[in-house]
């Protein structure tokens, strides 16, 4: 590729060639007079140009000899081009005249050398260097594809065309482009590099600005205007209004609710918006298409009442329900406790799944505050009006555990229908800590019916109840002074839980385990150990038994003492002071004055906080 600065270095060792000169004194004519010599030698030399190396000079085809085209420049011999520096060789004809670049006088072996390449060239600089200095288009073909955007082919100069400097708008599609002729501005040219960048964008947005003026100037709230999408985000669409972008944010896209703006719009397609803001500063047009059409709940009380049957999408679901969409902008809250009339649903996802289409029927409806209450148990009918007739009061029956919590014990009367038995009413004589202890989850267990509440849909049942409460037959069996053989169950911070020979539970409490005050005695009665002690109370309507091991040792001899005391590591004591720690009845009353569900609830939340 030839510059104008490569063609000007050039120009300064310019070979001018003048026409060879006829001495005439040299030359005997015996037909011509020396006058009528000289007179024809000024013209032949007169046929013949004044030639130089590194010029474009004027020429004319003369003759076509296979891949040669020779060419007469008005020099004593014809020089020889290839065709294939022609840009179109298939139309040369003889007598063509064109612009040849003369490369040299003569090479070695005395031929003109010229070439119709070069000349080409370097009009085309000249051609482009003015495009750039007048700010005028020119045309070019985009020939290929590169890196960041396309290679111009401008006449044979290569110059670089940006993606960004294509269109105004996004192109979806870069390969229509090549081969393309189209018109360019050029932006830079860099003469020492032979870089050229080029822009169809300027042309584009000169094109547009009339229009994008005219289009400020008249902008206004409330206006409906044609767009074309430009660009989809996932926050919204980026519209063009005819030289001026506007943004649909997808809140504004449509009333009801959407996952992402290409649900409802399409890149380059034509649509109506409404103009909602327009900041003239910033030059920022906010728009919206939804407010095109009426919100759908104008007239909601002529389409739903109350007590309807509708069928919607389930569109989102959170801990506490379901929402579904009815028509676009209409969506009802289903609330957990509307999903069944029997289940327990800790979850909306145990009824429904995102994207399903379900029936519910219309509980309440709020035009103002736009809220929609559905229920999908009213499809079906209440089975807590029959239960009652199924399941009276003191019926008895089979269940299956459901469900374990640490207050306790779902069970399962038929599918859909499940009731509590309250650890309270599990056992008669045994103070449950561990549920699971007890039962087993999906266990059998035989229930009677305590209690049915149909308004809060809640079935109390009762396990212990089954048998008789044989609290009315241990009063004679562990009545005071009544000395046991206890099996240690749990030690809390007040005593200790011991189950007696009757698998009844009992409590020693912790100042009748020694004569001192122990620390860390539960550390010393572990579960499963086995000592005696006497029972100091028993208490028939609060289920008490109190014992004590000092009053068991006070009738003992200074041997069982030693054993007690070396069998649980306590501090050494004797007899004597057993005897002296021992209380009056009257005494030891306000020691046992409590209630040992009280004492079991204080050491469970002791045990909560230090977890």
């Amino acid at each position: 590729m030839t510059s104008p600065n490569e063609t000007a270095n050039a120009n300064a060792t310019t070979e001018e060639v003048k026409p060879p000169v006829i001495k005439t004194k040299d030359f005997v004519a015996k037909d011509y007079s020396e006058e009528e010599f000289k007179k024809y030698i000024e013209l032949y030399e007169k046929t013949f140009n004044v030639i130089k190396e590194n010029e474009i000079a004027k020429g004319k085809v003369v003759a076509i000899s296979g891949n040669d085209v020779l060419i007469d420049i008005g020099f004593k011999s014809d020089g020889r081009v290839s065709i294939d520096e022609f840009p179109d060789p298939d139309n040369i004809k003889i007598g063509d005249e064109l612009e040849i670049f003369v490369e040299k006088i003569e090479d070695r072996e005395g031929q003109l050398v010229l070439s119709r390449k070069r000349a080409d060239i370097i009009r085309n600089w000249e051609k482009i260097t003015s495009a750039k200095e007048n700010d005028t288009i020119i045309q070019g073909k985009c020939v290929r594809r590169i890196k960041g955007g396309f290679v111009v082919d401008l006449g044979g100069i290569n110059a670089f065309l940006p993606g960004s400097q294509i269109d105004t708008k996004p192109i979806r599609d870069y390969d229509v482009y090549v081969n393309k002729m189209m018109d360019f501005k050029i932006l830079k040219i860099n003469h020492p590099n032979e870089n050229i960048i080029v822009s169809h964008k300027v042309l584009v947005e000169e094109s547009m600005s009339e229009q994008r003026e005219k289009l400020l100037t008249t902008l206004e709230q409330g206006q409906i205007l044609q767009a074309t999408v430009k660009a989809i985000t996932d926050f919204g669409v980026f519209v063009d209004l005819g030289g001026v972008d506007g943004l649909i944010h997808i809140t504004d896209l449509s009333w009801g609710r959407i996952n992402h703006p290409s649900d409802v719009v399409n890149l380059d397609a034509p649509i109506e918006v409404k103009v909602l803001e327009y900041d003239k500063e910033k030059k920022r047009v906010t728009l919206g298409l939804k407010q095109l059409q009426p919100h759908p709940w104008e007239n909601i009380e002529e389409k739903l009442k109350i007590g309807d049957k509708v069928s919607g999408k389930v569109v989102s679901i959170t801990d506490y329900g379901a929402f579904i969409e009815i028509e676009k902008g209409i969506e009802g809250l289903i609330h957990i406790s509307e999903m069944s009339w029997t289940q327990h649903i800790t979850n909306p996802t145990q009824v429904v799944t995102m994207g399903q289409v379900i029936e519910a029927i219309i509980l309440s409806l709020d035009k103002n505050e736009k809220k929609l209450s559905l229920g999908i148990k009213q499809l079906t009918p209440n089975p807590w009006q029959s239960l009652l007739e199924r399941f009276p009061v003191n019926s008895q029956h089979k269940g299956k555990v459901c469900n374990i919590t640490n207050f306790g014990v779902f069970v399962e009367l038929e599918e859909g229908v499940d009731g509590l038995i309250h650890i309270s009413d599990l056992s008669w004589t045994k103070k449950i800590f561990n549920i699971e202890d007890f039962v087993q989850l999906g266990q059998e267990i035989d229930v009677t019916i305590l209690g049915i509440d149909v308004e809060n849909q809640r079935i109390a049942l009762g396990h212990k109840q089954l048998t008789e409460n044989p609290w009315d037959k241990l009063a004679d069996e562990y009545k005071a002074g009544t000395e046991c053989k206890c099996k240690m169950m749990k030690a809390i911070e007040k005593g200790i839980i011991v189950e007696l020979p009757t698998l009844v539970d009992g409590f020693i409490p912790a100042s009748q385990l020694s004569v001192s005050p122990v620390k860390n005695f539960a550390e010393l009665y572990e579960a499963g150990e086995e000592l005696n002690a006497k029972v100091i109370e028993f208490d028939k309507e609060s289920k008490k038994i109190v014992l004590s091991v000092l009053e068991y040792l006070k009738d003992k001899g200074e041997k069982e003492v030693d054993d007690y005391v070396k069998k649980f590591g306590l501090k050494k004591f004797t007899l004597a002071d057993v005897v002296e720690r021992t209380k009056t009845p009257a005494e030891l009353k306000d020691e046992v004055d409590f209630k040992i569900d009280d004492v079991i609830q204080d050491a469970d939340k002791q045990e909560e906080v230090k977890q």
